[in-house]
Formats: structure tokens, C-alpha cells, sequence
């Protein structure tokens, strides 16, 4: 089930000012909350949970205390403790508080996923499990579908008006998920400063406002379909994000409204695009 508060906070007091800026200060957000529980199916009403209980409990345990609340000051268990309030302990928080109350309605919690906006939100399934933390983002670029070992009449049996030689374009929409255990100190999963500079240095600066086939070497070779640049994003970010002590889980790009993928890391091994980029970048 879905439901909405909003609050304020601010990443204090373990988080650098210097650092995390304006984050540092107090703000607020309208966060958007999802609860999903697990269970058997009811024969009788084809329900797995009464969904008017789920409510009140998620409304009693979660929205009362959360909505237009200051989380820093309001909530004890962040005003007397110097836990810092960022999305991923407000969900592990909220995951602690429903899943008693959950189970007696004969359900178990599966997951909370919890957005700080739209570009940001993380997901949580509880028992001191790994976060998964995601940010999103997006890039504008021109294609051309063509296998450049192809016909041009080939390449139009393929790739259909793709393949038109002067190319087209997308807005790309892209997510990446990051898995990770929450830092008792800072209160994150990851270093969302340095995530934030992987991928604008990786993907936003190299990909937006260019055309794939020509100005990225990589893809003079394979073709630029979402399936390819998906595959090419999440190779390259893959090292640099275990750099900072966290594991690549997803990357996910939306091309238009009717076509997007996801690429897990684990499903795929590391390949050649990592080494050409970094032999490229040494250049």
C-alpha cells in the first residue's frame, strides 16, 4: 500500500557541512511511502491481508508520528540519540515499528520503500538486512541502430526507422541501485556525494548531448541500443562504486515511454567496456 506525509530533517549532527552542504541545514520533504507484505491467500475473500487493517496500522504506527513532524526533534529515536535521520534509517526505523503489528494480521512485512523525491529513495526488508539505496538522473542523446557490419537494407529489416543514418533522440531517464549495509556513523549506505560525482562523471558528462555512435568509441562498434548502454553503464560504474564501499545491484534506463531495461550486476561479469573506457581515459 501507498501512502504520503511530509517532514522535515536535516543530516545531523555526524555529517560533514562541509561536505553535505545545505543537506546539513534543516529541510523538508514530501515522502512517498510503500509497504509491501507477503502472505497466503484468504480462498474466501482472494485477499492475503484486509487491506482497511493494513491501513489504520500504517496510519497509527507510521503517518502520526512522521507527518509535518521536524524527525530531528519530534521523534525520539532520533532526538536522543545522535542518529542521523537520512532516508535509509528513517526506513529501517519505520520497518522496526510495522512489523509486529503486521504480523498479527497474519502477514509478514516484505519490504518498505521509502522516496525522499522523485531522484531519490531507498528500499528496506528488514532484519538488519543490506539497503538498497537508488538515485535517478538523466541525460539527453542522439542513436542510430545499426550494426555497423550491416547492410543499410539489413540494418532496415532489424532495426526498422531506428536505423535511419542521420540518427534520433531520447530523453534517458536512468536509475542506479546501490546495495549496502547502513554506516553506524553516518547513517548512509553509501557516500551520496562521491555517487552522485561517479555518475555525472561516468555517464552524464561523456553521454548527454552527444551521439552515441560517433562520440563514444565503444559504442563505433556495438550498437547504442537501451539493452547496450545499460550493459556499457553499468560497467562503468561498477569499480568506482565499489570503491566506496558499497555494490552495484541495478541499473535501470528508460528510453521512452514505451521502452526501458534493467541490468543486474550480479547477471552479468564484468567485461572489456571497463578496461576500454579506463585505456580511453588515459589518453
Amino acid at each position: 500500500m501507498r501512502s504520503h506525509f511530509s517532514a522535515a530533517h536535516r543530516l545531523a549532527p555526524n555529517l560533514s557541512a562541509e561536505k553535505y552542504g545545505k543537506c546539513t541545514r534543516t529541510h523538508g520533504h514530501n515522502y512517498h511511502l510503500e509497504v509491501t507484505v507477503e502472505g497466503e491467500m484468504d480462498g474466501r475473500t482472494g485477499m492475503i491481508v484486509d487491506l482497511g487493517c493494513l491501513h489504520e496500522i500504517v496510519e497509527r504506527e507510521i503517518l502520526e508520528l512522521f507527518d509535518h513532524s521536524c524527525i530531528n526533534e519530534d521523534i525520539p529515536y532520533f532526538s536522543t540519540s545522535h542518529i542521523v535521520p537520512t532516508t535509509e534509517n528513517i526506513a529501517r526505523y519505520m520497518s522496526d515499528l510495522l512489523q509486529f503489528p503486521i504480523s498479527q494480521l497474519g502477514v509478514k512485512l516484505s519490504r518498505v520503500k521509502l522516496f525522499e523525491s522523485d531522484h531519490l529513495w531507498v528500499e528496506y526488508e528488514g532484519k538488519d538486512s543490506e539497503i538498497f539505496f537508488s538515485v535517478a538522473t538523466g541525460f539527453s542523446a542522439a542513436h542510430r541502430l545499426a550494426d555497423p557490419t550491416l547492410s543499410l537494407e539489413k540494418n532496415q529489416t532489424i532495426y526498422g526507422k531506428c536505423s535511419r543514418i542521420n540518427g534520433h533522440g531520447h530523453n534517458y531517464y536512468l536509475e542506479v541501485t546501490v546495495q549496502g549495509e547502513i554506516d553506524s556513523v553516518t547513517g548512509m549506505s553509501v557516500d551520496l556525494v562521491g555517487l552522485n560525482q561517479i555518475i555525472q562523471h561516468y555517464v552524464i558528462e561523456p553521454m548527454d548531448h552527444s551521439f552515441l555512435n560517433q562520440d563514444l568509441p565503444y559504442f563505433t562498434e556495438v550498437v547504442p541500443t537501451a539493452e547496450n548502454i545499460a550493459v556499457y553503464i553499468t560497467n562503468v560504474v561498477r569499480s568506482p562504486i565499489e570503491e566506496l564501499g558499497a555494490k552495484l545491484h541495478k541499473v535501470k534506463l528508460i528510453e521512452s515511454p514505451n521502452n526501458s531495461c534493467e541490468i543486474y550486476a550480479r547477471d552479468i561479469e564484468e567485461s572489456k567496456v571497463d578496461r576500454i573506457y579506463r585505456e580511453l581515459a588515459a589518453v
